[in-house]
């Protein structure tokens, strides 16, 4: 487990602060690095942590990465996903960019939104937009939908698969 004082926290986000583009969460710096996309942000800042941020450092720590950087299909913060339907602007006018970043920084690439990333078709969106980082894209596994699993409720010891591995269902 990782000592909390050990760890170099950032975060990125818009001057209202309704949109977080970037969480960073360093613990090795000579450790390759892992980008978790997933669905939106929740409460997780530079400061503190929440139950899927811990998952995602225990997680990225068992296979071996050293940071994440946790990026997502929408940057709208909210703890209810069913909240991005009504908001004007989920995706924010800086995420691509942040996406584009992270994808470029990192060793790997983890797919994990789970359900939701249809909404406005934004998964394919991302995926073509990631293209050129295609053989870092990984995953935990695929859930019902075809989508990518989120790691919140995934086993410790859950393995992580190229996305080579898992692309039998239809993104």
């Amino acid at each position: 487990m990782l000592r909390s004082s050990a760890i170099v926290r950032s975060a990125q986000f818009d001057p209202t602060g309704c949109y977080r583009y970037h969480l960073g969460r360093h613990w090795q710096a000579q450790a390759p690095s892992l980008a978790i996309l997933m669905l939106n942000p929740s409460q997780a800042d530079h400061r503190r942590d929440d139950s899927t941020i811990r998952r995602c450092m225990c997680l990225a720590q068992s296979w071996g990465f050293g940071s994440i950087a946790v990026v997502n299909l929408f940057a709208y913060r909210t703890a209810y996903p069913r909240q991005l339907a009504m908001v004007a602007d989920p995706i924010g006018p800086d995420n691509d960019r942040a996406l584009l970043a992270a994808a470029d920084q990192a060793d790997r690439l983890l797919l994990a939104w789970g359900n939701g990333g249809q909404l406005h078709q934004r998964h394919r969106q991302v995926l073509n937009l990631l293209a050129p980082y295609r053989d870092r894209w990984c995953a935990i596994a695929l859930n019902r939908t075809g989508q990518p699993r989120h790691p919140l409720y995934v086993k410790a010891d859950a393995p992580l698969h190229s996305w080579a591995h898992l692309t039998g269902a239809d993104l």
